[in-house]
């Protein structure tokens, strides 16, 4: 599960991820919640870097407000599911994060904690996307992130994490050419947990409308 994340948008993101930054109104987000609008990166003949809301939207569904929206997509049934078996072949995207949260049980409450990686201020998740249109014709592009079995680090917090992408997977999980079933399960395992760092933050992230630094600093 990921329902919430972060990214910490910096100057040199467009050199990270190779991509030209038009004018997306960029800035820090430290409680991106689902239905939230946040830069994702896709390839149609072009690597470009698009807004798009969380929570996917198939480009079949009937209308906005009747459809499942799932914020997340399970790495080990992606080929078996008809709503991202076609993704998987052609939508394939990077979403660019800074950090997650999952939530802890503590006795009678759920203590959240801020998952990062050690040495990378940006990194990617994997994730599929699809674009809704209107009966007026305008354009509803939306994505769900990718996500797999905890590592050794996450999983005394929770079973399962986001599919965080190695940057040499980036390309390949980006080309036009989709990635066979044995690529597809190596590039969507467990990020290794000596790389990362988990601790315990502010239950203030608990509401989607909190969104300052002081979320993803630990607690005293």
């Amino acid at each position: 599960m990921c329902g919430r994340y972060s990214l910490v948008w910096t100057d040199d993101l467009g050199t990270r991820f190779r991509v030209y930054l038009t004018d997306l109104g960029g800035r820090s987000h430290f409680n991106v919640a689902p239905s939230q609008t946040m830069p994702v990166i896709v390839e149609d003949g072009d690597v470009r870097m698009v807004m798009m809301a969380w929570g996917l939207l198939p480009h079949w569904a009937k209308d906005l407000q009747g459809s499942h929206r799932p914020i997340n997509a399970r790495a080990e049934t992606l080929a078996e599911k008809p709503l991202f078996r076609g993704l998987l072949k052609q939508h394939r995207c990077l979403i660019p994060a800074s950090g997650f949260y999952e939530w802890k049980r503590a006795g009678a409450r759920k203590q959240p904690y801020y998952i990062r990686l050690k040495e990378s201020p940006v990194f990617a998740f994997a994730g599929l996307y699809d674009v809704w249109h209107g009966a007026d014709g305008g354009a509803f592009p939306t994505y769900t992130i990718i996500t797999t079995e905890a590592n050794n680090l996450v999983s005394p917090i929770h079973n399962r994490m986001p599919v965080i992408l190695r940057p040499e997977d980036e390309g390949r999980w980006l080309a036009p050419t989709p990635p066979a079933p044995d690529e597809v399960q190596a590039i969507l395992g467990p990020y290794p947990a000596e790389a990362m760092e988990a601790y315990p933050v502010s239950p203030r992230v608990n509401s989607p409308t909190e969104d300052d630094e002081q979320l993803i600093a630990p607690l005293s």
